[in-house]
């Protein structure tokens, strides 16, 4: 065996498989997990002293007759998923957004009670009157540290895709490894979120039409003519998509009382660990950027509402209007559609 075997022996064996589902329970018994057979070891128990009560009173078969879908219920729950969630857990969510209120409105100080006159018995249902909006942050600053209230700070970064297929070996086990340190260097969580989001090419297509009359030959216009119609055409025969990597750096509150920093000094903790996480993916071949106060309200907005076409001004990425909300009306259009336009410089 050569010296090179060996050693690359020695590195395999210090190395460590982990899952891609870090956050998959253990199995302890079975291939079930403990939520698992607590269900079953509850409903085990409920049957056999159902039966040991009435074993003297009612035949074993009439007993087997109500047991048995008992039982089945309790297997599909333990056993069962829905819709990629566990039975059980699916159920208890349909269950709390059956008896959630369906109406709810901006009210950091609360609901007004209801007037004595509607809140007679034969008033509306309780789940048709209005009840506090509570959304998980509480202010976003301009330097885009958002507040989450009793969960702390998170900053939120865009990051660029890797060709990682395109490499060669050694270019990615060179990515592998900076990856790698920047995942060892983690003491507090981080998020990596890949979501799809609706293209508008329109601004696109706004732009070609505004350039094309300025163009130093009629062959170049023609073709910036064409080739917004094709973006048009693209546009309406299929639904356009665009792929955004986010990366969320989280400050959590949970720090004794008496270490407790203040705001300015966590909002500037957790810029550094923004800007090193920029330094450290960067070596992965990521180029990360962090988001300020519109940019993150921009994404935020996106991911309340999004089929929304794009936020105007502040929202759309300007640096002004951080205080704004982040659902706001959309836009109407006020320009001419593209078929006039299209024709107006075609004429030319």
């Amino acid at each position: 065996m050569s010296p090179a075997t060996g050693r690359r022996r020695d590195e395999d064996s210090g190395r460590v498989r982990i899952p891609a589902d870090v956050d998959r329970p253990d199995k302890l018994l079975a291939g079930l997990t403990a939520r698992q057979l607590a269900i079953l070891a509850v409903a085990a128990i409920a049957l056999w002293a159902g039966y040991a009560a009435t074993r003297h009173l009612v035949p074993p078969a009439a007993y087997g007759a109500v047991a048995v879908p008992v039982a089945a219920v309790a297997a599909l729950l333990a056993l069962g998923r829905m819709e990629g969630v566990p039975a059980d857990r699916w159920v208890l969510a349909a269950w709390r957004h059956r008896r959630s209120p369906r109406r709810l409105v901006p009210a950091p100080d609360g609901v007004p009670a209801v007037p004595s006159f509607l809140a007679k018995a034969d008033g509306p249902h309780p789940q048709a009157l209005p009840a506090p909006l509570r959304l998980p942050l509480a202010g976003i600053d301009a330097s885009g540290v958002v507040d989450l209230g009793p969960d702390g700070l998170a900053v939120i970064c865009r990051a660029s895709a890797v060709t990682f297929g395109l490499r060669t070996p050694a270019e990615q086990e060179a990515l592998v490894a900076g990856f790698a340190r920047f995942l060892s260097s983690l003491a507090d969580p981080v998020q990596v979120l890949v979501r799809a989001e609706r293209l508008d090419v329109g601004p696109a297509i706004d732009a070609l039409l505004d350039a094309a009359p300025g163009l130093p030959h009629v062959a170049l216009e023609r073709a910036a003519r064409d080739h917004a119609a094709f973006l048009a055409d693209l546009a309406t025969s299929r639904a356009l998509l665009r792929r955004e990597v986010l990366v969320v750096l989280r400050q959590p509150m949970g720090q004794p009382a008496g270490q407790a920093s203040a705001e300015g000094d966590r909002s500037g903790r957790l810029l550094r660990r923004a800007a090193e996480a920029v330094t450290a993916l960067g070596a992965a071949g990521v180029s990360l950027s962090v988001l300020d106060g519109a940019g993150a309200i921009s994404v935020l907005g996106r991911c309340l509402d999004p089929a929304a076409l794009p936020r105007p001004g502040a929202l759309a990425g300007s640096s002004a209007g951080v205080d704004e909300p982040v659902t706001v009306a959309r836009p109407t259009p006020t320009t001419a559609s593209f078929g006039d336009r299209y024709q107006e410089g075609a004429a030319r």
